[in-house]
């Protein structure tokens, strides 16, 4: 089933790549952020609501509070630089280098999870960094 929720995933993580670069013609690339924040905090929180699972907020460690805050952090950091990489280039430039992140992530797992990194994993990492290279060149 987690296999289905990437896939959408990705489908919609392209539709949002779209989207956004017809939308934020002529607009701020942080007014965008901000606007499409604020339809990302609505809907999360309807399915919070529509799930029954605001109960839960209270048994939320500190631990997990601050890992939660760090990670809205880069999110929020991640999205004005993208919305303003796509505001100042071509999506299908600016898509395949944000999606460099494959790489970070396994490197970052390896290193701060202790996941396993094996030779399938940097064959991939260096053919999705081959690519990037291809396609941005």
């Amino acid at each position: 089933m987690w296999a289905i929720f990437a896939i959408l995933s990705a489908v919609f993580a392209a539709l949002t790549s779209i989207l956004a670069k017809i939308g934020i013609d002529g607009v701020n690339s942080n007014l965008a952020t901000a606007i499409r924040t604020v339809v990302v905090l609505v809907m999360s929180w309807e399915m919070v609501f529509l799930t029954n699972t605001q109960k839960g907020i209270g048994s939320i460690s500190q631990k997990s509070w601050l890992f939660l805050i760090l990670s809205g952090l880069a999110t929020g950091a991640s999205w004005l630089c993208y919305y303003k990489a796509l505001q100042m280039g071509e999506a299908s430039k600016v898509v395949p280098i944000d999606k460099l992140s494959v790489v970070i992530t396994l490197v970052l797992a390896f290193v701060f999870l202790h996941e396993q990194f094996t030779a399938k994993s940097l064959a991939g990492c260096v053919l999705i960094g081959a690519g990037t290279l291809l396609m941005v060149l």
